[in-house]
């Protein structure tokens, strides 16, 4: 089975649409929240864990198993899903954003990206062809033509240099792409400059990607701006090709997102503020290290069915914190994963029955 989008129903007061994606390794309904495991494996939760949550595609990176353990140890191993033990859906971005945040440890060029591995320092380059011919190896469902991500903020004359360079990878990543069961995606950019994000859009869909994603946001830049651009942007995306918003994780944005008609989303925020025991819940975040729960024997949140609230109290998972046990951060890990996956759950529900303007207002409530 091959790649294909199923658009299934458009909210009427709204963008927010319902989905489906199929893939070679399984279907995947739209809006959907990504878990992110970066180096093959999401942090602190099993496989096993994901499938019991709802957890129906994950997302892995170019740039991390390209240094460590090596894209051609995956490749022997039988490829992504087979060395990881997950045989869902799996996307994997290009490593663009990593490259980005690396600042003074690299030096972009038309040709691609010199960098310094944050790891020992040793000196690598990565071209389009390369971060194709990795992900190709790697072998997930759907991967990301390489792409200049600037910082916000920058100027018109930068995000415009950006726009180019990502446009002409892309054409470099479509000519590389070797694999006719990935879906290679394009990456939009331009900033916070609607003339340089409508040329980025008109630029990649003449290529005729089977999907789009929506990167440089969520770099520093406010939500209003953020969902300025959704705004202007998302609307002159194909209706009938997938849209992602890449390194989205917070509840509202999520619901903002879904909202301007996004498909897909993924961010490493559920999981790391789990690690420093920061709970999502259905009346807001907790801090569950603070001493106020020292004695709060109830779950992180009674709304929640989760493993680790059908089983534990907040006065217990503080005491694993505050113990540094390992176990405190996989309970809180799984909260938070299940919280974000049922948040989409409901949001599809909300959308199928054209109520989703109605549950917004509630959530916020």
């Amino acid at each position: 089975m091959g790649f294909r989008f199923e658009l299934i129903k458009e909210c009427s007061q709204t963008g927010a649409r319902l989905g489906r994606i199929h893939t070679p390794h399984g279907v995947i309904d739209t809006p959907v929240f990504m878990p992110v495991g970066t180096q093959a494996t999401v942090k602190a939760v099993l496989p096993r864990d994901l499938k019991e949550i709802g957890a129906s595609i994950i997302l892995s990176n170019t740039y991390h198993l390209y240094l460590r353990p090596g894209f051609d140890i995956v490749k022997e191993a039988g490829g992504l899903h087979e060395f990881m033990g997950w045989n869902s859906p799996i996307l994997t971005d290009s490593g663009g954003f990593q490259v980005f945040s690396l600042g003074s440890l690299r030096k972009i060029t038309d040709d691609g990206v010199v960098f310094k591995s944050h790891l020992d320092g040793s000196e690598h380059f990565i071209s389009p062809e390369k971060a194709t011919e990795i992900q190709n190896a790697l072998g997930a469902d759907i991967i990301m033509s390489f792409d200049e991500c600037v910082q916000y903020p920058c100027d018109y004359s930068q995000a415009q240099i950006a726009v180019d360079r990502t446009t002409q990878w892309a054409k470099r990543c479509k000519n590389a792409h070797k694999r006719d069961d990935q879906a290679l995606f394009g990456i939009i950019q331009g900033s916070v400059y609607k003339e340089l994000r409508f040329k980025s859009v008109a630029d990649l869909v003449e290529m005729d990607f089977p999907g789009y994603s929506i990167g440089g946001l969520s770099v520093g830049e406010p939500k209003d701006k953020m969902y300025e651009v959704l705004d202007y942007t998302v609307p002159l995306l194909p209706r009938d090709k997938p849209r992602y918003l890449m390194g989205v994780g917070s509840a509202d944005a999520l619901i903002e997102g879904v909202m301007y008609g996004v498909d897909m989303f993924d961010c490493v925020l559920p999981t790391r503020e789990a690690r420093h025991g920061t709970v999502m819940t259905t009346k807001g975040k907790i801090v569950l290290r603070n001493a106020t729960y020292s004695r709060d024997y109830n779950p992180i949140d009674p709304e929640c069915d989760c493993y680790a609230c059908s089983n534990f109290s907040r006065a217990y998972i503080r005491h694993l914190i505050k113990a540094d046990e390992i176990l405190a951060a996989m309970l809180t890990s799984i909260h938070n994963l299940k919280f974000l996956i049922d948040l989409m759950k409901k949001l599809r529900k909300a959308i199928l029955e054209d109520r989703f303007v109605e549950f917004k207002q509630n959530f916020y409530k």
